[in-house]
């Protein structure tokens, strides 16, 4: 299938894009991991070489990445009832190999009830990522490291690809639930799964299921940086709930979602 560009779509510049060439890097070990068991789980020191971080500023580049959740929107389309979601959302697009990638103008996400249960079956329409976070170096570099693996692991395909910034809520009402569908696919092919922050809670356990729902792995995005990427077509996943520890403060866990689809 051609992929069609609009003519209105952005290029994405991704200054001082790191090599992911190198042996050293953690490259070799992610793509050898993703196409051995479908999924790798990269710790923050991983992660944070794989992106170059130690060349970002952390005051000028992480903290405004990071304080970017705090103006999330309020999910709306939850058929649980639940106020304990909040969201952005955009879409990008990417040629063969993963580079180079293009904004596109704003659009509304959509699964099939297949992969949502919960959600699915309808246009869900999110306010965008700011623009200040799309240009912020630590989401280039991290959209630049999703278009190369992603392009050596897939190089003949082009690349339909959605930008989700999540804030799961725990209060002491209620848990806050990161995947209120359960366990399950998205209907793409590969997903990022970046942790951003995570503030007292408990919970959050990643799950890891083959397709005949037998579990293969579980762990926890604990600190900032860590990562967990799956092949969606080969292996499901899931997050369990999380709770909040002391009632007097927020309890909070911000992630960012990349998910790459043949277009």
């Amino acid at each position: 299938m051609s992929l069609h560009l609009d003519a209105n779509a952005t290029r994405i510049v991704m200054p001082g894009t790191p090599d992911f060439s190198r042996k050293d890097d953690g490259f070799d070990h992610a793509l050898a991991s993703i196409e051995r068991q479908h999924y790798c789980f990269l710790p923050a020191r991983k992660m944070k070489v794989l992106v170059g971080a130690e060349f970002l500023h952390p005051q000028s580049h992480l903290s405004m990445f990071q304080n970017s959740w705090a103006r999330l929107g309020e999910d709306h389309f939850m058929r649980d009832g639940g106020r304990y979601r909040k969201r952005r959302h955009t879409v990008y697009s990417a040629r063969a190999s993963g580079m180079p990638m293009y904004r596109e103008p704003d659009q509304p996400h959509y699964q099939s009830r297949i992969y949502n249960p919960l959600n699915g079956g309808i246009a869900r329409h999110y306010l965008p990522i700011e623009e200040t976070t799309a240009v912020n170096p630590i989401f280039t570099r991290l959209m630049s490291l999703c278009g190369t693996l992603f392009g050596y692991l897939r190089p003949e395909y082009h690349w339909h690809i959605e930008v989700h910034q999540f804030r799961i809520e725990a209060t002491g009402l209620s848990d806050g639930r990161p995947t209120p569908e359960g366990v399950h696919r998205d209907g793409v092919d590969f997903v990022l799964i970046l942790m951003v922050h995570r503030h007292n809670v408990i919970g959050g356990e990643t799950e890891i299921y083959n397709l005949d729902g037998i579990r293969l792995d579980r762990f926890t995005l604990t600190e900032k940086w860590d990562a967990a990427i799956v092949n969606d077509r080969l292996v499901q996943h899931g997050v369990t709930p999380i709770f909040q520890i002391d009632a007097r403060q927020s309890g909070i866990r911000d992630v960012l979602v990349i998910t790459f689809r043949r277009a």
